[in-house]
């Protein structure tokens, strides 16, 4: 009679009249023995039941019949049925529970693990699926039978982690694992033959790479470091010698890396190791070498800009890191932005950047600066439409590192010939297109280096600063209502400096020597007149 009752329960089963199968099934147990025997089919019978209720959403009659199942026969089926309710009620903390007590099951393998994750899956149950191949990741080791390939459960618990929010330190941990699986096991070995094999690891070094630009739009320098290494770790292992599609982003993926690397030093105000400090020096003149393969075979603008400022990139973190050595160092980068001024992807910009890094630097580079802001000017004067706000900014820079190198001795009149060369500049240009604010401090800094003058008692070199104000403030709009006050002082200076240049003429003497001897009469910009300062 059991049996009659449970293949016709069965036929309903199969036509998924559930109502009715389950008191058929229910019904044939009243035939089954108590016996020591036929417990395994009373077992089987309570988990038909709870399968049937679980399909008829009635969850909790599911619930017990799968409890009294287990009671009678103790097993992973029993623990699988129980994660299956617990997504229903969408109560993930008592399935991941669930499935340690499945792993703890006698008769439990692996495949239960992978069941579990497409049940979870299925009910959008993210973190159950997540535990779910945390837990069989932990199982494999070298030679034991498992469901699905090492690389698939990787590269599917990773796009689990994606759609959940703050799992970047999860994802970077499980490529971290790849990585390591792939240097173990070699690409093939890893991710298999074929291109099968080579889809897999191109996912990986993609998605290395998407979550690599991700973190570092949100600033999380440290993170997206690590993320550009490994994209350009699984790149290289796609590239071959004939080289391919992959070792352009392989290339920018070693610059990003290093780029995120400093970015993360300035933010966390945390200065690199030596040891990092060697890394990225490596990084660097590995993807040096590539450099050639991420230029455009075409002419599209917004693909030759993006090589340019990566050319620019490398170049930049190069004399960054170079910086880091020592001193002599400095040839080298010299010799570094030379070859970068003469590449197509320069830009007086490019240069402008380098010249302020150099100068900043510590000790500074001043030659490098000086040829860095010297060809931003002349590359950006070349230009059919000049950039007078780089222009402008260079020249400032370039001033104040000739006052550097006047007051080390080493060029008296560099910082006048800057001033000099900015005033031929200014010449014939249309009012607005030099930037007004520079040009009023170039006009208000040399005038007020006539007061210096004056305080050192150097009459015709303040009288060459006056000069030179004045020239300026005359094509500065901002500076005109002053012109007339500075030629009134100007012209009273001259006058008092060509008096005291007579007097001193018949005792045979310069003006300027006589006027610093102890006890002389005061000279050039020391008369009743003051000379005003511009602020």
């Amino acid at each position: 009679m059991h049996t009659l009752l449970w293949n016709c329960g069965f036929e309903h089963f199969n036509a998924k009249n559930y109502d009715t199968c389950a008191d058929l099934f229910e019904t044939s147990m009243l035939y089954l023995s108590r016996e020591e025997g036929s417990r395994a089919r009373r077992a089987q019978c309570l988990r038909v039941l709870a399968v049937c209720y679980l399909a008829l959403q009635r969850l909790d009659r599911a619930h017990e019949f799968v409890n009294e199942a287990d009671k009678v026969e103790h097993n992973a089926h029993c623990a699988f049925m129980k994660i299956k309710i617990h997504l229903q009620k969408n109560d993930e903390d008592e399935a991941i529970k669930q499935i340690k007590t499945m792993m703890g099951c006698i008769d439990f393998n692996p495949t239960f693990l992978m069941l579990t994750t497409h049940e979870a899956i299925a009910c959008k149950a993210v973190r159950v699926a997540v535990a779910s191949l945390t837990f069989l990741l932990g199982l494999y080791s070298a030679g034991k039978p498992m469901p699905e390939r090492e690389v698939t459960v990787l590269r599917t618990l990773i796009e689990l982690l994606r759609r959940e929010q703050g799992t970047e330190d999860e994802i970077l941990k499980y490529s971290r694992r790849a990585k390591l699986r792939m240097s173990d096991l070699g690409a093939e070995g890893f991710f298999g033959n074929g291109p099968g094999g080579a889809r897999e690891l191109n996912w990986f070094a993609s998605n290395s790479w998407n979550m690599g630009r991700k973190v570092a739009k949100e600033q999380k320098y440290d993170l997206s470091a690590e993320f550009f290494e490994l994209a350009a770790e699984f790149f290289g292992a796609a590239s071959n010698d004939e080289g391919d599609g992959n070792r352009p982003t392989l290339c920018k993926a070693l610059i990003m890396s290093v780029t995120s690397m400093l970015e993360a030093e300035e933010l966390n105000n945390s200065p690199l190791s030596d040891c990092d400090v060697k890394k990225g020096v490596d990084m660097l003149s590995r993807a040096g070498k590539l450099l050639p393969s991420i230029w455009p075979s075409g002419s599209v603008a917004s693909d030759q800009a993006e090589a340019n400022d990566f050319l620019f990139l490398h170049t930049f973190y190069s004399y960054q890191l170079l910086d880091r050595m020592d001193t002599s160092a400095h040839p080298q980068q010299l010799q570094l932005v030379k070859n970068f001024a003469s590449s197509k992807a320069c830009t007086p910009s490019h240069l402008l950047k380098l010249g302020k890094t150099a100068s900043e630097g510590t000790p500074p580079n001043l030659l490098v600066a000086e040829f860095s802001l010297k060809a931003s000017i002349k590359t950006a004067l070349a230009s059919h439409s000049p950039n007078y706000r780089v222009i402008s900014a260079a020249l400032r820079n370039l001033a104040c590192l000739a006052g550097l190198q006047d007051l080390s001795g080493s060029k008296s009149d560099a910082v006048y010939d800057v001033y000099r060369q900015a005033y031929q500049i200014l010449v014939g240009l249309r009012d607005g297109e030099y930037p007004c604010e520079e040009g009023q401090w170039l006009a208000v800094t040399a005038w007020n280096k006539s007061y210096l003058a004056r305080r050192l008692n150097q009459a015709s070199v303040g009288i060459k600063w006056m000069k030179m104000g004045l020239d300026l403030s005359r094509h500065v709009e901002s500076m005109k209502q002053y012109t007339a006050d500075m030629e009134q002082c100007l012209e009273y200076f001259q006058k008092l400096f060509h008096s005291e240049a007579g007097e001193h003429a018949l005792l045979g003497k310069n003006p300027d020597e006589c006027s610093q001897q102890e006890g002389a009469p005061s000279t050039s910009m020391s008369g009743s007149m003051s000379q005003p300062v511009l602020v």
